[in-house]
């Protein structure tokens, strides 16, 4: 759930690294920094999956929020102490976006899967002989990391006629899948475009979005092709190398409320609708697509 709080704890216990004083005292002024969004976050509740006058000034609030950490964070002096290898920037939107859908998928179920997962993406039956085949259903689960999802968490329980001997799976299922990014590349979207295909192959009602910072793609790109459901750029920019970012003349755009509002709005559409899709409901209406 709590990514980006995650990560600061990881570089403050980290035993080889960050250990040298100016790292500790950069780690402490985040720390600070940190707890007071986290705090003002989960003490603001919704927008809930019921609709209410007061969702947009949430949204609004929580963007706001949002905008401040981020700046504080994404200082100089802390991108160069903590490259983008190490996420600690990166994931400060990951953790947003549960603030943000937090609410309205604990509103259908308070066990619903909300936040980082290792979600069901295939299985296979792979017994080492068929005597081992008829004894026992030897089911190998492959899991695909998200950075994001609302799903849920299916206990699956298998077992071979004549055998005594269940094999018990838990799978978590996606209805929602975001990816977060600090830019987004055409490298990065054929990446997410096959773990889209891949999760609607078994899941074919879940939608697969991206959302990005900055976006790194020229007009060469077919955005039709790929198969996301939509690619969200938050500051309505194309990136610019981390260096530049901090030159004078650099002026860089806020996260903007509007796009969190539309993703927002995508979200609870998708969450809320009939995703009857049976044949024989499609006949009535005379097309199936």
């Amino acid at each position: 759930m709590y990514v980006h709080g995650d990560n600061l704890l990881q570089k403050e216990l980290h035993k080889t690294k960050y250990r040298d004083e100016t790292a500790r005292q950069y780690l402490l002024e985040i720390r600070e920094e940190y707890n007071k969004w986290r705090t003002a976050n989960e003490e603001l509740k919704g927008p809930f999956v019921g609709e209410s006058p007061r969702d947009e000034e949430i949204i609004r609030t929580r963007v706001e929020w949002l905008n401040q950490y981020k700046e504080f964070v994404d200082q100089q002096k802390y991108a160069e102490k903590f490259d983008s290898r190490s996420n600690l920037h990166s994931s400060i939107l990951e953790e947003f976006i549960y603030y943000l859908f937090r609410d309205v998928a604990k509103s259908f179920n308070p066990e619903a899967v909300v936040g980082k997962s290792h979600t069901f993406k295939d299985l296979f039956i792979n017994p080492s002989s068929y005597q081992d085949m008829v004894t026992e259903p030897n089911i190998k689960v492959e899991k695909k990391d998200h950075d994001f999802i609302i799903g849920v968490s299916i206990d699956a329980s298998m077992i071979c006629k004549g055998s005594d001997e269940p094999e018990n799976h838990t799978l978590e299922v996606a209805a929602i899948a975001i990816e977060c990014k600090t830019y987004l590349d055409k490298t990065m979207l054929e990446g997410s475009s096959g773990a889209a295909e891949q999760l609607k192959t078994r899941n074919p009602n879940a939608k697969y979005i991206v959302v990005a910072e900055w976006l790194k793609l020229s007009e060469h790109v077919n955005l039709q092709k790929y198969k996301v459901d939509q690619v969200y750029v938050l500051r309505k920019q194309k990136n610019t190398d981390r260096e530049f970012r901090y030159l004078p003349t650099y002026q860089k755009n806020p996260i903007h409320e509007d796009v969190i509002l539309h993703l927002y709005q995508m979200v609870r559409n998708h969450l809320t609708t009939n995703w009857e899709g049976s044949i024989e409901h499609r006949i009535e209406r005379g097309f199936l697509l």
